[in-house]
């Protein structure tokens, strides 16, 4: 049984950093696209990045464009997102997936991601 746990949430004040970890078991998912998703109170789940197999190409959602940095480590089975400026908008559940997914005009969309993780909250205060 494949597992996404992430974890490093928290909360922070707004401009602070936050590195969130999601750690992969029961499977390797180093063929696989890997990505962030967040959940904001309120409001439906939203793409935020998402990183290629070998980690040579990524793409992130205009909201988090220059902040946020999505990394992976195959050997580790591992995927992090490094968030720099945070703020208060970026407050949401932070979901890690992984997908097998050829196409890139098919990253930003839920259902194409076979497997995620529980979230982390992250909260940002002003």
């Amino acid at each position: 049984q494949a597992h996404l746990v992430e974890s490093g949430g928290g909360l922070v004040q707004a401009g602070g950093s936050l590195r969130l970890s999601c750690a992969a078991s029961g499977r390797t998912f180093s063929d696989y696209v890997l990505g962030w998703f967040r959940h904001p109170p309120g409001k439906e789940r939203e793409f935020v990045t998402a990183i290629s197999w070998d980690g040579s190409s990524t793409t992130y959602a205009d909201s988090v464009k220059g902040r946020f940095t999505i990394s992976r480590d195959n050997a580790k089975n591992a995927l992090y997102l490094q968030m720099n400026s945070l703020k208060p908008e970026d407050t949401a559940v932070y979901y890690c997936a992984a997908g097998r997914i050829y196409y890139s005009i098919k990253l930003r969309q839920q259902h194409e991601y076979d497997y995620w993780g529980q979230g982390t909250q992250v909260t940002v205060s002003s």
